[in-house]
């Protein structure tokens, strides 16, 4: 899991537009921005969050920490 900060700070390391995440998640950006604007951790449906996860990995960037305990992001070379 993600808090919504990590959301937002993933989608800022890439530069991405809410549209672009969209695009290559396939998820809507009405979803997108709810989970953004959440306070801590978001609600949604696990399958969600797993795509989210899978394709910020694609992009190079991982979540670290636990929404609990120093939760961030960073971005590592996929070579």
């Amino acid at each position: 899991m993600f808090t919504s900060a990590q959301l937002r700070a993933a989608r800022a390391i890439l530069k991405w537009s809410l549209v672009e995440l969209s695009e290559k998640s396939s998820i809507g950006t009405s979803t997108l921005k709810r989970l953004e604007a959440a306070d801590g951790m978001p609600n949604g449906h696990l399958s969600t969050f797993t795509k989210l996860i899978e394709v910020f990995a694609k992009a190079g960037v991982q979540f670290i920490g636990t929404p609990e305990d120093g939760p961030g992001v960073r971005l590592f070379n996929k070579d």
